[in-house]
């Protein structure tokens, strides 16, 4: 059996994925000893059946916990968080980037007391956090897409559904709320 395959969608108790980008997944392994620790309920199965020596069963594709659990209202400030803000898009040319491919810009520079905050920083693609530099954006010819807020969680996991992971198990299709359809 391979290790990394089948892996289990992770659902809340009300049924929703506990977060879409990154999608909440666990390994098969994980999943299996938390049916037998009663803290999930088995919603779907793989055609994948595992063996013990006085039990074989099939392997969960989707689970749910038992109990919920409440999300996060305030999001931690971090570099993932505000690209996924900002749908890994420069907010000034708006090109779409991979996170690797993003930085931070500090709309006011730390170096004329700028802080890094929510309100203070966006997603920049290399070349246009180059041609801003440490100067603030009223003096040079660059625009803002948008004004920079503090997301809640929602807003993030709005975002995140912009975003199908590459895997999509059929099984899965009726938890998942994507515009696109749904592949293997």
């Amino acid at each position: 059996m391979n290790a990394t395959g089948n892996p289990a969608l992770v659902l809340n108790a009300d049924f929703r994925p506990l977060s879409y980008y990154p999608l909440s997944l666990c390994s098969w392994q994980d999943a299996v000893k938390a049916v037998f620790l009663e803290r999930v309920s088995v919603i779907e199965n793989y055609d994948t059946e595992v063996h013990s020596p006085t039990i074989s069963f099939r392997l969960p594709s989707v689970v749910a916990l038992k109990d919920y659990i409440m999300p996060k209202r305030k999001p931690a400030f971090t570099r993932f968080n505000v690209f996924l803000r900002d749908n890994f898009t420069c907010q000034y040319c708006l090109q779409k980037y991979s996170a690797n491919e993003l930085t931070f810009d500090h709309l006011i520079p730390r170096c004329l007391k700028g802080r890094t905050t929510w309100e203070n920083v966006v997603s920049a693609c290399t070349t246009c956090n180059l041609k801003k530099g440490r100067r603030i954006l009223q003096n040079t010819d660059m625009r803002l897409s948008r004004k920079p807020i503090r997301p809640d969680a929602i807003h993030l996991q709005n975002n995140g559904r912009n975003f199908p992971p590459n895997y999509l198990h059929e099984s899965w299709r009726d938890y998942l709320y994507w515009d696109t359809e749904l592949e293997n």
